[in-house]
């Protein structure tokens, strides 16, 4: 499988997983809440969009490194993640 399929083949993976994560109802969004639960310990994985200013996800990083807590970094921008091109469409 060549590089290009495989990415795509991975981004769609990671989008279906988010949406299953959205429908269920159980995640944080924002900065105040993201720091909130990595300092209480109740993050399991953080996701942090391209766009993210960089001095903020450098502390959402190191926050996430003293809670020993998975970081992914997202391809797409906040807008995505908020709601997956699947899911967004009204009829």
């Amino acid at each position: 499988m060549s590089a290009n399929k495989k990415g795509k083949k991975q981004m769609e993976s990671i989008n279906s997983r988010l949406a299953l994560v959205m429908k269920s109802g159980k995640y944080v969004m924002g900065y105040k809440q993201t720091l909130k639960t990595l300092r209480t310990g109740k993050a399991w994985l953080i996701i942090i969009s391209k766009n993210c200013p960089p001095l903020k996800r450098s502390e959402i990083e190191y926050y996430a490194m003293l809670a020993q807590t998975g970081v992914h970094h997202y391809t797409g921008s906040d807008s995505d993640i908020i709601m997956p091109k699947d899911e967004g469409k009204r009829e």
